[in-house]
């Protein structure tokens, strides 16, 4: 059985954190309830599924152990992940705002998607991705009437030996500039979203927006929490991508504006130094890659996309 968190301990712990003072026979009554639990999944079936219910048993036992956690503090709790469901549905999910704005859900990204000789780094997911986003040809615009800074956004996509992977399915999202995605105005249209292929060379390119800084969802529990905390709901700036092909690992990522204000303060813990790119703002009536006329300012930025081998 792992360590308890040993409760009878005065000194500071990880962080500063210390660990009070129990009496022996306090903590024996406490460890005994640990042991009683973990031994109620002996018969389990499934190795896999024994092996993390014990875990989190042990973690969460000692947790509750560690901080001396009060009954009202877990009544608090209890109404807290209540709430959260409540305020869930098939357009917000504050379960994985949750899990994003406490780190779990990078730290799974990082767990799973393991560095592979020099393949795109992965991260989060993030809450707002649907499934039927309107395909667009290359040099299309995934837009689609959304407000905001047109971006040319070009690059390739590889493998881990530099060949070409053609016909991978790149999906792209985002939000527009005043930082909400389409599914937050209306559950039917579709914009500053899409998805096209690469061609035979791997290249790929398409008009989006200029990403800009964003709050998360902040009128529910998790906005309370991080208020509660004295910690910003915002979002570094970034442009989802979801990229696939039968000869890569699935990836899962954004890329994120060099010099962005928010940077490393990212409310999700999603930015990574490899996914900073420079998207090079352009003045009024500079020539556009594929002709097109724009009277304001755009932006282009390059992202070469590299894919771990699959399973690996």
């Amino acid at each position: 059985m792992s360590n308890q968190g040993n409760p009878g301990s005065a000194q500071a712990g990880t962080q500063g954190r210390v660990h009070r003072e129990v009496d022996p026979a306090q903590q024996a009554v406490e460890a005994k309830l640990v042991e009683n639990v973990v031994a109620s999944f002996a018969g389990c079936p499934d190795p896999r599924l024994k092996e993390v219910m014990v875990a989190l048993v042990e973690h969460l036992h000692a947790f509750i152990r560690e901080v001396r956690l009060t009954e009202q503090e877990w009544r608090a709790a209890i109404d807290f992940l209540t709430n959260a469901g409540h305020i869930t549905d098939d357009v917000r999910q504050e379960f994985i705002l949750l899990s994003d704005t406490l780190g779990a859900s990078m730290q799974t990204i990082n767990v799973n998607n393991a560095a592979y000789k020099d393949a795109t780094e992965a991260t989060v997911f993030g809450p707002f991705f649907v499934e039927d986003s309107p395909r667009v040809e290359l040099g299309g615009d995934v837009a689609f009437g959304a407000p905001g800074e047109p971006c040319w956004v070009e690059g390739t996509v590889t493998d881990t030996d530099g060949d070409p992977l053609a016909g991978a399915r790149i999906e792209v999202w985002e939000a527009d500039e005043t930082g909400l995605y389409d599914v937050q105005y209306d559950g039917a249209k579709r914009s500053a979203r899409g998805h096209l292929f690469s061609a035979e060379d791997g290249g790929y390119r398409f008009w989006a927006l200029t990403p800009t800084p964003y709050p998360i969802p902040d009128d529910g529990p998790v906005g309370r929490m991080l208020a509660a905390v004295g910690r910003s709901p915002l979002r570094a700036s970034h442009l989802h991508f979801m990229v696939g092909h039968e000869n890569g690992r699935t990836l899962v990522t954004h890329i994120f504006p060099e010099g962005d204000p928010i940077g490393w303060n990212d409310s999700v813990f999603g930015v990574k130094e490899s996914l900073i790119k420079r998207f090079e703002r352009q003045p009024p009536g500079s020539p556009t890659p594929d002709g097109r006329v724009i009277e304001g300012t755009w932006s282009k930025v390059r992202f070469d996309i590299v894919l771990a081998p699959p399973g690996a």
